[in-house]
C-alpha cells in the first residue's frame, strides 16, 4: 500500500467525463476532491471517457484506459462515482472492478439507483438471483457487488440497495452545489437595477440544470396567474441547459420551446434564462430573489444539490413532493409544498403565499439555513475520510511526527 509522505490517504476518484458546468455528478466530484484535500485525503480524479462521446462502444476502451490510470496511481482506495447518465447509460463502466489494483479496496457512490438496467430488455426476475448472490447488479454491473463499501446520498437508495443485493449502504448526504458568497442586501439592489426592477418588485428563482423533468414548463405556465395579482413579478431561471443528460442539440431545442411557451403566455419579458453562471453570480441572484421554486416532475428531496443551494442562501422555496417523501426535509417548515406535480395551478397556490408574506419568508428562510448547515462540504469530507480509514487504516495527523 502506498502512503504519501505527509500521511495522507491516497484515493483514485473515478467518475464520468462530464465537466462541472454540464454534469451534476461532475460538479459534486470537483467539490468533493477539493474538500477532501482540506480533510487530509489526496484524491485524484480519473475520468472515464470523453464528454462528447456518442458511440456506445466508446465506453469499453474508455473503461480499460481508466483502469490503467488507476493502477499507475497505486491508490490506497478506489472510489467510483456512479450515475448512469454520467456514462451515457452505458453498462460497460460496470466492468471496472476486475481491472483495478487487487490490493486497493473499492468504494462505489450511487447518485442514481433503483430505476434502470443494462440491458433494459432483460426481465427483472432474471436479475434477482444474480444480485442476491452478489455476482452482478442490473445497474452497476460488478461495481456494487465488488465494493467493500457502497455509499448513497439518501435513505431511499439505501433501502433499495439492501432489498436488491443485501448490502448495508452507508449514507453520506450531499452538500450545496453553490455555497453562500455573502452580500445579500447589496445583491438585491444590484440585480434589481440590472433587471430594471423596483426595489420592492417580487422576484422568483429556479436554480439547477434546466431539463424537461424539472417542471419548468409548468412554472412558465403558472406565471400569468401569478402576475395577474403581481404585475411586476419576474422569474429567473438560473442554470445551463446543456448537460450529460441533455446533449447540446436537445438543450437548444428545449430552450427554444420554453421561450416560445413564455411568448404564447404573454410573459416572455418577465422570464430571464441566465444559462450556466459562475458560482458567485448564482449566489448573487439567489440572494436577490424573494422566493425559490423547484417543481420537479418526480419530486424534490435533500439529494438535490439545487435545493440545498437554495436552502443555504436562506431562500424560502416551494417544492414538489415525491411518492416517497424525504423524512429529512421538513415540509411546511424549511420548504413550502406544491401539492401536485406537473400542475401550474398547484405551483401558483404554493408560490403566491411566499411572495405575499414577508414574515413567512423570514421564518422559512431561517429554517432553511438551519437545515442546510447539516449539509456542509466539511462534514461530507470528514465522513468520507472516516470511511477510507476503515478500509486503508488511519493515518497520523498531518504535520505531526509518528508516535
Amino acid at each position: 500500500m502506498t502512503v504519501t509522505g505527509d500521511g495522507r490517504i491516497r484515493v483514485a476518484m473515478v467518475h464520468g467525463p462530464g465537466p462541472a458546468d454540464r454534469d451534476g455528478v461532475g460538479d459534486y466530484v470537483e467539490r468533493l476532491v477539493g474538500a477532501l484535500g482540506d480533510a487530509g485525503v489526496e484524491a485524484v480524479g480519473v475520468p472515464v471517457g470523453s464528454p462528447g462521446a456518442r458511440s456506445p462502444w466508446h465506453w469499453l476502451p474508455a473503461t480499460l484506459d481508466a483502469a490503467r490510470r488507476v493502477r499507475r496511481l497505486r491508490p490506497d482506495v478506489v472510489h467510483v462515482q456512479f450515475a448512469p447518465s454520467a456514462y451515457r447509460f452505458s453498462g460497460l463502466p460496470g466492468l471496472l472492478p476486475p481491472l483495478l489494483p487487487p490490493g486497493a479496496p473499492l468504494v462505489t457512490t450511487l447518485h442514481e439507483y433503483g430505476w434502470w438496467a443494462a440491458p433494459g430488455w432483460v426481465p427483472g426476475p432474471v436479475w434477482r438471483p444474480l444480485e442476491r448472490a452478489r455476482l452482478w447488479d442490473r445497474e452497476t454491473g460488478r461495481l456494487v457487488p465488488a465494493s467493500a463499501l457502497v455509499v448513497v446520498t439518501n435513505a431511499s437508495h439505501a433501502r433499495q440497495v439492501r432489498r436488491r443485493v443485501g448490502t448495508a449502504a452507508v449514507e453520506v448526504p450531499l452538500a450545496p452545489n453553490v455555497v453562500d458568497h455573502g452580500g445579500g442586501r447589496q445583491a438585491r439592489v444590484r440585480v434589481r437595477d440590472r433587471l430594471g426592477m423596483g426595489r420592492d418588485d417580487p422576484l422568483l428563482a429556479f436554480f439547477g440544470f434546466v431539463h424537461p423533468v424539472k417542471g419548468v414548463r409548468q412554472l412558465v405556465e403558472a406565471l400569468p396567474t401569478l402576475r395577474a395579482a403581481r404585475p411586476r413579478l419576474r422569474l429567473l431561471v438560473v442554470g445551463g441547459f446543456t448537460s450529460q443528460a441533455l446533449p447540446e442539440a436537445e438543450a437548444r431545442a428545449f430552450r427554444t420551446e420554453l421561450e416560445a411557451l413564455a411568448a404564447r403566455h404573454g410573459v416572455a419579458g418577465a422570464v430571464t434564462f441566465t444559462g450556466h453562471l459562475p458560482a458567485a453570480r448564482v449566489s448573487e441572484l439567489l440572494h436577490a430573489a424573494d422566493a425559490g421554486v423547484l417543481p420537479f416532475t418526480a419530486g424534490v428531496t435533500t439529494k438535490s444539490g439545487a435545493l440545498l443551494t437554495m436552502l443555504a442562501h436562506g431562500l424560502p422555496t416551494a417544492v414538489t413532493v415525491p411518492d416517497e417523501p424525504d423524512p429529512t426535509l421538513p415540509l411546511g417548515e424549511a420548504v413550502a409544498v406544491i401539492r401536485a406535480r406537473r400542475d401550474a395551478a398547484a405551483i401558483t397556490a404554493a408560490v403566491a403565499p411566499l411572495l405575499d408574506d414577508p414574515g413567512a419568508r423570514r421564518r422559512m428562510g431561517r429554517a432553511a439555513r438551519r437545515l442546510a448547515a447539516r449539509h456542509s462540504w466539511s462534514r461530507v469530507a470528514a465522513a468520507h475520510r472516516a470511511l477510507y480509514e476503515t478500509l486503508a487504516g488511519p493515518r497520523r495527523p498531518l504535520g505531526r511526527p509518528d508516535a
